[in-house]
């Protein structure tokens, strides 16, 4: 598909099939003849473990046998299905085991755990189980050691019927389960959220004489801190032997929740009882501060880290420099960061570093150093991933750049990297930047075809693009579509775009009729739904509509913010009550709020002074404006510029 002036957006790199040339003179190396004398076993064993080249070792293996001078052993046979089975040849391991069988030897421990560690790699779990219960035709005994890698190939895809079966039948054979076992047991218990039953499992296990070890309590305490039992976590990790890993669950709990007093606190519990926080530690307690803003928190806490001799890793600087940007640090001092950590620590920076990095700058708006950090990543052999074009194409999108969008989109398909739902929204909010609306309904078709199917945030982008373009009866189609094609229930975010386009559009009254279908189909209202009606009341001259909506607001229990404010202080200036619009701005002040009143605030208000012919409280207003440091607008200055010369024009005449 090809873009107007000169942009061409390619959807989908069909990629030429690549005829496969043969050369006849290739270097490859070749197994040498066999000798034609009798070989020993050695030799074979030797040779096979020695040869980097799979299927030469597996011809080799053949034409041996086929010579007549040598007869497999059943250590030949093994050193063969341990390479097989390293390289993931599942039909070839199957092979070899079949002659072994034929042939009478007996298969090893060691061995049959390699061969069901195949399968394993290969994501067939159901068929290592298959092979295990046959194990005895190939002459192997089961035992704790091949029990314990089954349940942890099972424990793998999460097969947990599977994993109690063959935990049953192991107790059935006799054998006693040990701390592995139960680790395993644990994992599967918490990876399926029954923390109560992992609890109960480490009681069995001392109750046995089986002591639970690091593993079996970090196990458990992290599944409950992800589950938000993070008090119940602590209350167990009180009655054991405490080690560092148990400590950085609770730490990593204690962030998720927003609690990262209560994780220093733990921090020190950790040091008080004698043992050292690691990196883990420091870098989970780094990155929630961070997340919060505390860069310079964040900082002192490094500091500490390094007085005790605790060196930060790769995490620790995605942390650091996501907080940067958190915190609204310039793009030059995050790079400066960058740099001094990779330089000072010898840091190898990941693609995960990376992205915090290049979507950081993205965020800023500072997409030629973000493509400078994409290069960089490149030439150090990083390969960027689905993450690192996403943030390009969102970056490119939100500062209204189409052709880097595009540029950025073809690079991603060149290299092989298809597309994901939030990538292919991102595009259509470029394309929709430029009114580019048939190029989205092509990119939404394709989206289909590839198995990527759109989402509602797909949907809302493409309803907001062609609401704020005016092009309201296609929004209506697609929003039709949305839900009779696609079978995706609008939300509140695509009602929310439909009422500001119609709100804009002085269509107030068709916004209110769609406000009865939100509430008649049980959708909530969100602070963005009533701001977008208060603005499009007071645009279409209805401000008593809009304080009648403010209270509706107040009662719905949502928080009125900087906007909702903004929209009453208008409606009643709008209704010639400029003195209490000046109340709202009093009382406010002398609750002592940062963020508002703001400089549309006073403009309002200014303006609806001017128009109740009170200049003099306009002009009193605002010297207190700027006593408050807030700097007037062009369009403060054209109220009172109007009202004076009105004013004066009237006098004159």
């Amino acid at each position: 598909m090809y873009l107007k002036e000169g942009c061409s957006l390619l959807l989908k790199v069909q990629k030429p099939i690549i005829p496969f040339l043969l050369n006849t003179n290739l270097n490859l190396p070749q197994p040498p003849n066999p000798p034609t004398t009798e070989i020993k076993e050695s030799y074979v064993v030797k040779r096979l473990r020695q040869e980097p080249c799979v299927p030469l070792a597996l011809h080799f293996f053949k034409s041996i046998t086929n010579s007549n001078l040598f007869k497999h052993t059943p250590l030949t046979f093994e050193v063969m299905i341990r390479k097989l089975a390293v390289d993931g040849q599942v039909d070839s391991v199957q092979y070899l085991l079949q002659q072994m069988k034929l042939q009478g030897f007996r298969c090893s421990e060691d061995l049959f755990v390699n061969v069901i560690s195949v399968y394993r790699q290969v994501g067939l779990s159901e068929r290592a189980v298959e092979m295990f219960y046959r194990i005895k035709e190939f002459g192997c005994d089961p035992s704790v050691k091949i029990y314990n890698h089954v349940l942890d190939i099972l424990l793998g895809e999460n097969r947990v019927q599977m994993i109690y079966k063959v935990y049953r039948d192991m107790k059935r054979d006799g054998f006693e389960p040990n701390v592995f076992t139960y680790n395993v047991l644990l994992k599967a218990l918490c990876k399926n959220s029954k923390v109560e039953g992992a609890q109960k499992l480490l009681v069995e296990m001392s109750n046995k004489g089986c002591s639970p070890d690091a593993v079996s309590y970090t196990t458990v305490i992290s599944s409950m801190c992800e589950l938000g039992l993070v008090k119940e976590g602590r209350e167990l990790a009180a009655r054991f032997e405490p080690v560092v890993s148990v400590y950085n669950a609770l730490i990593n709990g204690l962030c998720k929740d927003g609690d990262y007093r209560d994780a220093f606190e733990v921090m020190r519990e950790m040091v008080e009882k004698g043992l050292s926080p690691n990196v883990i530690s420091y870098s989970t307690l780094i990155n929630a501060l961070c997340s919060f803003g505390e860069t310079e928190l964040s900082f002192s806490l490094m500091a500490q880290m390094l007085k005790r001799g605790c060196h930060p890793n790769v995490h620790t600087l995605s942390s650091l420099v996501k907080g940067c940007f958190v915190r609204g640090t310039s793009s030059s001092d995050a790079l400066d960061l960058w740099s001094s950590m990779i330089r000072g620590f010898e840091l190898q920076p990941n693609v995960v570093a990376f992205n915090t990095l290049v979507q950081g700058l993205c965020s800023h708006g500072d997409m030629e150093k973000a493509m400078s950090v994409f290069s960089h990543m490149e030439r150090n052999g990083c390969s960027p991933n689905i993450r690192t074009y996403g943030s390009l194409i969102n970056g490119f999108a939100k500062r209204g750049s189409l052709q880097g969008a595009v540029d950025t989109w073809n690079k991603m398909l060149t290299s092989g990297c298809s597309p994901n739902v939030v990538v292919y929204t991102s595009m259509v909010e470029a394309l929709c930047r430029h009114s580019k609306f048939r190029e989205v309904e092509s990119l939404i078709e394709i989206m289909c075809k590839e198995n990527c199917a759109p989402s509602v945030a797909t949907f809302n982008a493409f309803i907001k693009g062609l609401c704020d373009a005016g092009r309201l009866d296609w929004a209506e189609k697609v929003f039709i579509q949305m839900e009779q094609q696609y079978k995706y229930p609008p939300n509140i975010v695509t009602y929310n775009e439909l009422l500001d386009g119609l709100s804009k559009a002085n269509r107030i009254e068709e916004a209110y009729g769609l406000t009865r279908e939100i509430s008649k189909r049980g959708v909530e209202w969100s602070s963005s739904t009533y701001n977008t009606l208060l603005h499009g009341s007071c645009s279409a001259g209805l401000p008593w509509i809009a304080l009648q909506l403010a209270g509706r607001m107040v009662v719905d229990g949502k928080s009125p913010d900087e906007i909702t404010r903004n929209m009453i202080v208008l409606a009643y200036c709008k209704l010639r009550k400029a003195e209490r619009a000046v109340q709202m701005l009093d009382r406010v002040s002398c609750g002592g709020r940062k963020s508002w009143p703001d400089v549309i605030s006073y403009t309002n208000v200014i303006w609806g002074l001017c128009s109740s012919n009170s200049r003099e409280d306009a002009v009193i207003l605002l010297e207190r404006m700027i006593s408050e440091r807030i700097v007037p607008s062009v369009a403060t200055w054209n109220v009172l510029v109007r009202c004076f010369i009105i004013d004066d024009s009237n006098l004159s005449s």
